[in-house]
């Protein structure tokens, strides 16, 4: 059984900056690729930033410059650096492990934590 528990959302002003967590658990669980999605109001789910073992990350244009996937594969943890967060950032966003860093296509998901960006 392998558990995605995120934590680090909150509301914050246009402009601001918040820091994502997500602690992976279940034994040996060491996966390729790991990442975040988000689903906006009325939006669909979208990917948006992933990262390999090796440190190699791919993002979404959208929030390209302003987020930065990091991890600690020692602790199994990964954060996503948010810096100059706009209104359209607000949604809930997930961590996942994903099939493919170019697709950004989600095999498995967390619960999700809310991110409000108010303009």
């Amino acid at each position: 059984q392998v558990d995605l528990v995120e934590s680090g959302g909150g509301s914050v002003e246009t402009g601001g900056s918040l820091r994502l967590s997500c602690a992976a658990s279940g034994g040996t669980y060491s996966p390729h690729c790991m990442g975040w999605l988000r689903e906006g109001p009325g939006k669909e789910r979208e990917g948006v930033a992933t990262i390999n073992r090796r440190g190699s990350t791919t993002y979404a244009d959208s929030v390209k410059g302003r987020f930065t996937l990091s991890q600690d594969r020692a602790k199994n943890t990964f954060y996503l650096q948010m810096n100059n967060l706009k209104p359209e950032d607000t949604a809930m966003y997930f961590c996942m492990e994903c099939d493919d860093q170019l697709t950004m296509a989600p095999r498995y998901w967390g619960q999700g934590t809310q991110v409000t960006v108010s303009s």
